[in-house]
């Protein structure tokens, strides 16, 4: 809690109940409600799985969704940005469905990205939606960043990766509590390792309870959901298969 009531004071506008200071390999760490990640140190903010064009990709194979997915995403994009005010943003992969996400991007929207990017630094991370470097959306490309004791990617090592943050499998918890079973997108850490839930507006989850998870968390995990104003930690023990 001090390090969310510390987060509050410097950045006006986060209320602490919207912030939980977890740790990973030593470092501390705020989970948003969103499903951001900020790191104060560094002054680093973290999204994943953004999906960018979800929208225009379906009705390019005739299935139509409301056509407002990215500009969704990045009205949520321009809140933790004012919120946090980083020194520097990385996006973990998938930030586009497909390779010509960024070229269907409306001009509005591509001067949006842009404008975001104006007096930090921004990576974006090469993931399996999106593993070549775009045109036009500015940033830097990688496949990992590795700052101190974390490196950000977008899948998760299949070994053990002690200071990992990834992004790729859009976790999601299910828990019992008053009567009913609740489904959230989630955190989900074993505090050496942590997969960050998926931000863009379009995209699914993958229950925490999947072998996915399994392998990667093989002795016990906690799942941070992200409710609508407030995070809530459930032990492994509370999540439900689906």
């Amino acid at each position: 809690m001090a390090l969310e009531r510390a987060t509050a004071r410097r950045t006006p506008g986060i209320a602490p109940q919207a912030a939980r200071s977890i740790a990973v390999a030593g470092v501390s760490l705020v989970a948003d409600v969103s499903g951001a990640l900020y790191w104060p140190d560094e002054g680093l903010l973290a999204v994943a799985d953004l999906h960018f064009e979800k929208g225009s990709s379906f009705a390019a194979r005739g299935i139509l969704l409301p056509p407002y997915d990215t500009a969704t995403t990045l009205a949520r994009l321009c809140e933790l940005i004012a919120r946090y005010a980083p020194r520097i943003v990385v996006a973990l992969g998938d930030s586009f469905h497909d390779g010509g996400g960024p070229a269907r991007m409306a001009d509005d929207d591509r001067a949006a990205v842009l404008a975001l990017q104006r007096g930090r630094d921004w990576v974006w991370i090469a993931g399996n939606h999106d593993p070549e470097p775009a045109v036009g959306i500015g940033g830097a490309f990688a496949k990992t960043l590795a700052l101190g004791a974390l490196t950000f990617r977008h899948k998760p090592a299949p070994e053990g990766a002690d200071g990992e943050v990834a992004g790729h499998l859009h976790p999601v918890a299910r828990v019992a509590t008053r009567g009913r079973v609740v489904s959230r997108r989630c955190f989900v850490t074993d505090r050496r390792r942590l997969v960050m839930p998926a931000l863009g507006a379009f995209t699914g989850g993958l229950n925490v309870r999947d072998r996915a998870f399994a392998r990667l968390f093989p002795r016990a995990f906690t799942a941070h959901m992200l409710g609508d104003r407030r995070l809530f930690s459930m032990t492994a023990a509370r999540c439900l298969t689906d």
